[in-house]
């Protein structure tokens, strides 16, 4: 049973990334009002208090996987190898079936709005998906000059905010971004 220093702990293991073996929790109170916590129920009196939800683990997946299919868009659009892969690791940690909260699709996550003008039948298949960000990636860097500041931050929060407001748009999830692809694509043309 997890009692307050049980309830510490899981919210230091759950901040600190630490993995835990914990699965559901459940509660009860007790007639004292005692709050009881438990991953493991010993009777009907505990109620299911958070649903652990299973996520497909994808932090195993080597960075080396996609790099034939990076090249051929390289070598196809002109984007350089080492700014397409940094996108690839911020925008889905090379998790081929990954899904935005705001519906943004695979490996680079490509809006459903954009899947018709950029070829894409099926935002899954790595193949397609790569050579379709790409596309937009050097679609971006046209537009922008190369100033690779205004790329990430279109391709983040879209070209319309940027022309708004000529710069990197204030929004921190934006500049946030931009951030973490530069550093990435730093570590990744330097390696």
């Amino acid at each position: 049973m997890l009692n307050r220093i049980g309830i510490v702990l899981l919210i230091v293991f759950s901040i600190s990334g630490v993995e835990r073996a914990f699965a559901d929790i459940y509660m009860y109170i007790d007639t004292l009002g005692v709050v009881h916590f438990t991953n493991v129920p010993t009777s009907s009196k505990y109620k299911l208090y958070i649903k652990e939800k299973l996520k497909k683990s994808f932090s195993r997946i080597s960075t080396k996987k996609y790099d034939d299919m990076i090249m051929k868009a390289h070598k196809k659009y002109g984007v350089e190898f080492s700014l397409i892969k940094a996108v690839i690791k911020v925008e889905s940690d090379f998790n081929p079936e990954a899904v935005s909260k705001k519906g943004a699709k695979g490996l680079m996550q490509i809006m459903p709005d954009n899947f018709k003008s950029l070829a894409v039948k099926d935002p899954f298949n790595p193949y397609q998906n790569i050579m379709a960000g790409t596309f937009y990636l050097q679609q971006l860097l046209k537009r922008y000059e190369d100033k690779l500041h205004l790329v990430l931050a279109a391709y983040n929060a879209g070209p319309e905010a940027v022309d708004k407001y000529k710069k990197i748009p204030p929004y921190k999830e934006t500049q946030n971004y931009v951030k973490e692809v530069m550093k990435t694509y730093s570590r990744y043309k330097n390696s």
